[in-house]
């Protein structure tokens, strides 16, 4: 009989450190993009910015780092000025594209 394996005791999973470098960190942002989850966006741009280091990013964001985490947490609902703010923060754009019918 195989051994059970409690929830408690699995070690948490961190998508910031599968985002080792620019690519993948492209990647992850179009998926999240797809998705179309306002609150899943502001959560993935938090995500990337802890990948690069919240403190660099608050800084060429312009943006307080308590502040950034404020705006960037999940289900946060941050304005478009911040989240262009942190795109080019993070040296990312967003990119408009023609929704499939």
């Amino acid at each position: 009989m195989p051994k059970k394996i409690n929830v408690v005791d699995l070690p948490d999973f961190d998508m910031a450190t599968y985002l080792p470098d620019d690519e993948a960190i492209a990647q992850y942002l179009t998926l999240v993009l797809e998705e179309n989850d306002p609150s899943e966006l502001s959560h993935a741009l938090g995500v990337i910015a802890r990948a690069r280091g919240m403190s660099e990013i608050a800084k060429a964001s312009g943006i307080g780092r308590e502040a950034l985490y404020k705006a960037l947490r999940p289900n946060a609902h941050p304005r478009f000025d911040t989240i262009a703010r942190v795109c080019t923060a993070l040296g990312v754009k967003l990119v408009a594209q023609v929704a499939r019918g």
